[in-house]
């Protein structure tokens, strides 16, 4: 029996360590997604058909609502995100925000709670959430740390490295905080390639 029991805890740990993100309902057919955000989800520094959320549709077969607005805070998106869930009614929501909090320097743990608090929203609308962590700006710029603990707090499939790697890489920016088109075609092979880890597609 205790052999038996510890085999069990040994398994139930490895798949821990390997289970990879965690799992969504796949995604039907005639999903609607919905990226929120800032500039970062509007695609600022691209074309409107090259920002992360068209490419994001291309690539996953269904339907990507875009809604960002360049320069808004978390609580102004809080405000916002209400109506958007209700428009759209979303399978899925993609939550990229908090990129203006930290250039500002406000305070991360205001932000944090506004991101949780926008999951929680969208999860009572029955939407399930995507977490892309944004890099605090700097030298070496890494997604400020409040992303991962919501992840974590949430179970929610989360992607924090794939900014920091396009806005470190010149060739993927078109300015200090915004990729180009082809920094947005990363990041959309980014989410599009934890979607499918999830389960989602």
């Amino acid at each position: 029996m205790m052999i038996a029991r510890r085999a069990l805890l040994l398994l139930v740990v490895l798949a821990t360590a390997c289970g990879g993100p965690p799992k969504l309902p796949r995604l039907s057919q005639d999903a609607v997604v919905l990226a929120f955000g800032d500039s970062l989800t509007f695609g600022t520094g691209a074309n409107p058909n090259e920002s992360y959320p068209a490419r994001l549709e291309a690539l996953i077969g269904r339907k990507v609502v875009a809604s960002g607005v360049p320069g808004e805070v978390s609580a102004a998106g809080l405000s916002r995100l209400s109506s958007a869930l209700e428009e759209t009614k979303p399978q899925l929501l993609i939550l990229c925000h908090g990129g203006n909090d930290l250039l500002r320097k406000l305070d991360d743990a205001q932000a944090a709670n506004n991101l949780r608090a926008m999951v929680r929203l969208a999860k009572t609308q029955g939407a399930q959430v995507v977490l892309i962590g944004v890099p605090k700006p700097g030298l070496l710029p890494s997604a400020a740390g409040f992303y991962e603990d919501i992840a974590k707090e949430f179970k929610l499939p989360y992607e924090g490295a794939a900014l920091r790697k396009i806005l470190t890489d010149i060739a993927l920016k078109s300015d200090l905080v915004h990729p180009n088109a082809a920094g947005y075609a990363r990041l959309a092979e980014a989410v599009a390639a934890l979607l499918k880890k999830a389960g989602a597609i």
